[in-house]
């Protein structure tokens, strides 16, 4: 499984951003995926995850601001990003969470995409 990150970029303050995560196959498969970030000296943090039964959670730092969907017809995973902040600027990371009928559990990363929110 493969997961391609795309759509970052440099903002301005209070501007929107939409990132996507697509698949190399369906993402029926997951039980969860979702959007990590990293800052520049600081650890990886959760951003937003979206389950198979698609119930949502956003950390409360962006919540209001921003929402993670799916497309499933499109093996798409998406993170609207609005009224973004200096303080959102970070690497994003696509992720992938499956627990097989084996019982084996399997993360799966994208490569990460640059959010710079400047003026």
């Amino acid at each position: 499984v493969q997961l391609q990150a795309s759509g970052g970029g440099l903002v301005q303050p209070g501007g929107s951003l939409r990132l996507s995560c697509a698949a190399s196959g369906s993402i029926r498969r997951f039980n969860y995926m979702g959007w990590h970030r990293q800052a520049p000296g600081k650890g990886r943090e959760e951003v937003a995850t979206i389950t198979s039964v698609g119930m949502t959670f956003v950390r409360d730092t962006v919540k209001g601001r921003f929402t993670i969907s799916d497309d499933t017809s499109k093996n798409t995973v998406y993170l609207q990003m609005n009224d973004v902040k200096p303080e959102d600027t970070a690497v994003y990371y696509c992720h992938a969470h499956e627990l097989t009928s084996w019982g084996i559990s399997n993360d799966y990363w994208g490569q990460g995409t640059l959010v710079t929110v400047s003026s």
